[in-house]
């Protein structure tokens, strides 16, 4: 819900009534909304897709949306929800958004991914006004294949783009607190520490490259921090773990440069800060990501399996500053308010 932050007060500030509905036991909504008067509904629903919660979360939000103008859901199982309890709705001028912030069927996606995800979706797209894609295969798959009566693409949900260009910071000093030389090379990525994020492709070819001078930060918590600092010890890499940060921008200004090996991705928010931040980005060949990185431009994209290529992507990034300001250029597409208006415009077509 952060994400959402501006353009909640500002659909507030214009007049309009916004509440929110999700399960505050899995995480709490901000206080920050509920200063604005947004009024909080904790549904039961899951990412789990083996939740009975998502069953249940059907007649509650069918209880809360019947008092609504535009219902707008994300996450796939939260839609799925949402959809099936407001398809009644409909005909008495309820309209229902959907932004899929990344199908979970895609090029190279698990089988079983299309045989349970797609058909769903598919369906649903029938009780979808507008169905929202934030990365161009998923508009082009959705344009091809989903029934919703309106299908746009907007790149993402929206970051501050001159927070993360303006910040401030003692560069040196940030780096001896985490623990990085002034002189060293710094690779830096934010995101959770799990498979899908893969950061072991990066570790193993720093281990190929074997230079002393480089140093990998993540900033991030999840399941994979013990088998990432064996792995780190194994190939004799500079790793540092900093957890939960509360400091990325900082962070994004003390590095070299930002990696995001990722596996899956449906636009990923740290691409775009790290972008406004003025750092080249070198990220997975992927969905998502090749809408926002050109090689040899603002970064490198490389396979999310092939060390090598990591490598040699490492070995030839140079900052400068002409780069950084390319960098910067190209963040300004998912800049706040841009993004902001592109919703808002969608919400007042389909008031009419």
């Amino acid at each position: 819900m952060d994400f959402f932050k501006s353009l909640i007060k500002e659909l507030i500030d214009g007049g309009n009534v916004v509440d929110i509905a999700t399960n505050e036991s899995e995480k709490p909504v901000s206080q920050y909304f509920k200063d604005l008067g947004c009024k909080v509904f904790s549904i039961d629903t899951s990412r789990s897709p083996l939740s009975t919660g998502n069953i249940r979360a059907i007649k509650q939000i069918k209880s809360i949306a019947k008092d609504y103008d535009i219902v707008h859901c994300h996450t796939p199982l939260a839609s799925i929800a949402t959809r099936l309890a407001c398809k009644g709705f409909r005909k008495n001028g309820l309209k229902v958004i959907y932004t899929a912030h990344g199908f979970h069927f895609y090029k190279g996606a698990p089988l079983k991914n299309w045989l349970i995800y797609y058909p769903v979706e598919k369906i649903c797209a029938h009780w979808t006004d507008v169905l929202i894609t934030i990365n161009k295969e998923d508009f082009e798959l959705a344009k091809k294949k989903m029934k919703a009566k309106r299908i746009e693409y907007i790149p993402g949900v929206g970051i501050d783009t001159k927070k993360f260009a303006d910040v401030v910071v003692d560069r040196d000093k940030k780096r001896e607190e985490i623990g990085v030389p002034k002189v060293a090379k710094m690779l830096l990525s934010v995101g959770e520490l799990n498979e899908n994020k893969n950061h072991k492709v990066v570790i193993e070819a720093l281990g190929k490259i074997n230079d002393p001078n480089i140093h990998y930060v993540i900033a991030g918590v999840g399941d994979q921090k013990e088998n990432l600092e064996n792995l780190a010890k194994t190939f004799n890499v500079n790793l540092h773990l900093l957890g939960y940060r509360k400091d990325v921008a900082e962070l994004y200004k003390c590095a070299d440069l930002y990696v995001l090996p990722s596996i899956r991705e449906g636009l990923n928010v740290s691409v775009m800060e790290a972008l406004a931040s003025g750092l080249s980005v070198l990220c997975s060949n992927i969905r998502g990501n090749v809408d926002m990185v050109v090689s040899g431009d603002n970064g490198y994209l490389f396979s999310p399996f092939d060390e090598n290529a990591i490598g040699n992507c490492v070995r030839r990034v140079i900052i400068n500053e002409s780069k950084r300001s390319k960098c910067f250029e190209s963040s300004y597409r998912y800049d706040s308010s841009r993004i902001n208006d592109s919703i808002k415009n969608i919400y007042e077509g389909i008031k009419r």
